[in-house]
């Protein structure tokens, strides 16, 4: 018995990460229905969007599905209200203190995970009493953590500490990744930038070709002094190397930055100026995909990578 999709009540332990301008109720519901976890991507959303989406995504799933809430939020107080008001079953948080909000959200019912990157905040989240954590390595795209501690040191360190369910994040994109993950001690994974790239995925159209575009190397963090972030090699990333020579603030690397970087990027589809955030993985995403057939195929790498293990035993 998988304890993911136990304690989800899925079919399969693949969750879809709750992206930035990406991860709206049609890409959601669509993973729910194929089976996995499909989960909205609040850190994009005013309070009023994300109660529409919560909506639209009840009336096209009737199978399980999450919110995904960076804790930063400047809204999180009427963020958390709305979450209980809509009856939200699952709640991812990011980005803050565990502490914070698991206690309310658990009195509500509510079934809580936690994005760690690293097995200290791994034990801390599950003091805090979450019901699972997801162990992101610094492969994934999007904001990271600090310590660039890869996916396959990261799994098997937590895995020594905690005893609550694991799923593991960054550089998982088909079934062999998956396979490798839950070798290493993880119940689940989390699937970020192959999601970017489906069909139902809100992203610009210019995003998501971008992505097929990235080959190996072509992504990097950056902007560690702000808030770790992962992003593809464009002029807006040129820009902030030759401001890094000028051994900058973080002033002044707020002021490059500005406002709206990564929805200029993802959402409306400036590939020179908008923050383009996606995982290492992307070299391995040739194809724009339905959120089924991601899923599907998925599965049967997996099952086909099983077998192939199984050979190689002596």
């Amino acid at each position: 018995m998988n304890r993911i999709t136990t304690l989800f009540n899925i079919k399969y332990p693949i969750i879809q990460a709750g992206m930035v301008w990406v991860s709206g109720y049609k890409l959601a519901s669509a993973v729910s229905n194929a089976g996995g976890l499909g989960l909205l991507g609040a850190g994009s959303m005013y309070p009023e969007v994300l109660r529409e989406h919560i909506q639209k995504c009840k009336k096209a799933t009737s199978k399980p599905f999450g919110v995904n809430i960076p804790m930063l939020y400047p809204n999180i107080e009427e963020i958390m209200k709305i979450i209980v008001e809509e009856k939200v079953q699952i709640v991812f948080t990011s980005a803050g203190n565990p502490m914070t909000w698991t206690s309310y959200l658990k009195e509500n019912g509510i079934t809580v995970v936690h994005v760690v990157s690293s097995s200290k905040f791994a034990l801390r989240a599950q003091e805090a009493g979450v019901d699972a954590i997801v162990a992101e390595g610094f492969e994934a795209g999007g904001h990271n953590g600090r310590e660039e501690t890869t996916t396959f040191t990261l799994i098997p360190m937590v895995k020594e500490q905690i005893k609550i369910p694991i799923i593991a994040a960054g550089g998982i994109a088909n079934g062999n990744g998956m396979l490798a993950a839950m070798v290493l001690g993880a119940d689940g994974v989390q699937v970020g930038s192959r999601f970017a790239a489906s069909v139902e995925s809100s992203a610009h159209d210019n995003f998501k070709q971008v992505i097929l575009n990235t080959k190996e190397g072509e992504t990097q963090l950056t902007l560690k002094e702000l808030t770790p972030v992962r992003l593809i090699k464009n002029k807006f990333f040129e820009d902030i190397q030759e401001l890094y020579k000028k051994c900058p603030t973080k002033e002044d690397l707020s002021q490059l930055l500005g406002r709206a970087r990564a929805k200029k990027g993802i959402f409306e589809g400036d590939l020179t100026e908008g923050e383009l955030e996606i995982g290492q993985v992307a070299g391995l995403i040739h194809d724009i995909k339905t959120a089924e057939t991601i899923i599907a195929d998925m599965m049967q790498e997996y099952q086909r990578a099983q077998k192939e293990v199984a050979d190689f035993l002596f």
